[in-house]
């Protein structure tokens, strides 16, 4: 199962088809009892006929098409246990893997003592509120210095609990520069039962955001496919239905209107990767100071140096995405209570919306 959450660090596969390779000799399994899986993929219920070298490029981040269907044609991607060619049409519930014959490239997760809010813990699991800033696992770019590497110190003593295990840890991710509320398993049974749940959308999280610019309705529900775009794989595209992208829906309600930017609750009805800041992009409404998708530059307003200034001095507060994850709510593994956790909005954001007051109230 893949991490349903917003992310940051999305599934590297430089292991598996590196762009700096000339050669594709690797892709070539020698013999079949030596394959290593090192991705695994289950299509949605309601996913439509997509011909598999889409449905993967649409997952892997650094990788091409072209890439993906010489692993094809290697015999490297396998649905359902057996192997296809990049014409395959995935169906629902079809279960996608791709085998190599060498182990994945596994760093070493370090244990680290990095500050953790720990907002809950117990035998099962422990809930944590993330500061913006700190990247949620080990990745490309980023193999120290991460919750997980937290985790793994702060858990250092349960003998029960290894930070490489992957049954284990994280149930859902969010973005390095998103704050927030996350839920760990510490057992195995807890992070398949949680992970079911995110997986079946009963898991309840809600997001507060400011957003440039006022929505026409002070309430309202965005629909569109998220998938990597074409152009730049390093971000997300809404797309229509079709065959591009995986279905996404964000419901969004206007907390308080200032002048030029809005502060919204957002609701997840799917975790799709950055589906928030995609979608408010695409209805025209970046999230404030989200460099990413256009939000770090003035879309609303004046042109007067005074607003410029301002707009500047708003950016230095809150130096990233105004996006927080507010709220978490789900049904413990083991006790079958109803959870739910409510987070303070961080000072950043809140001096952030404060300076917006003050300012509609001065004019």
């Amino acid at each position: 199962m893949t991490y349903p959450e917003e992310t940051e660090d999305i599934l590297q596969c430089d292991d598996l088809f590196d762009p700096e390779e000339d050669s594709d000799e690797s892709l070539l399994p020698e013999k079949e009892n030596q394959l290593y899986e090192h991705f695994r993929f289950t299509a949605d219920r309601n996913q439509s006929l997509l011909r598999i070298d889409k449905f993967l490029t649409d997952r892997l981040t650094n990788t091409s098409r072209n890439r993906i269907q010489l692993a094809a044609e290697a015999n490297c991607i396998f649905v359902n246990g057996s192997a296809v060619k990049s014409n395959y049409r995935v169906k629902p519930m079809d279960v996608i893997t791709i085998m190599m014959s060498r182990p994945r490239f596994e760093f070493e997760i370090i244990p680290e003592n990095i500050p953790l809010d720990i907002v809950y813990e117990d035998g099962e699991l422990l809930v944590v509120n993330k500061p913006a800033g700190l990247v949620v696992h080990p990745g490309h770019g980023n193999y120290q210095g991460t919750l997980v590497n937290g985790l793994a110190y702060y858990l250092q003593d349960d003998p029960m609990y290894d930070p490489k295990d992957p049954g284990v840890g994280l149930v859902h991710r969010i973005d390095k520069n998103t704050s927030g509320l996350l839920v760990i398993a510490k057992r195995p049974e807890a992070k398949t039962n949680l992970g079911l749940q995110f997986f079946n959308k009963t898991a309840q999280r809600k997001y507060v955001a400011l957003i440039w610019g006022i929505p026409k309705e002070t309430e309202g529900r965005i629909e569109g496919n998220i998938g990597r775009d074409p152009r730049d794989r390093t971000v997300m595209a809404v797309f229509p239905d079709g065959e591009q992208g995986k279905h996404a829906v964000t419901h969004y309600h206007i907390l308080e209107k200032f002048g030029y930017v809005s502060f919204v609750e957002c609701r997840l009805e799917t975790g799709r990767t950055h589906q928030i800041r995609s979608h408010m992009r695409h209805i025209g409404h970046p999230v404030f100071n989200d460099e990413r998708y256009g939000g770090n530059v003035i879309l609303k307003g004046l042109q007067s140096s005074g607003y410029k200034q301002f707009i500047r001095n708003c950016f230095e507060v809150c130096p990233r995405q105004a996006l927080h994850a507010k709220t978490l709510g789900f049904v413990h593994p083991a006790t079958g209570e109803e959870m739910f956790f409510d987070s303070e909005i961080p000072p950043d954001m809140q001096q952030l919306t404060e300076r917006w007051r003050k300012y509609c109230r001065a004019e």
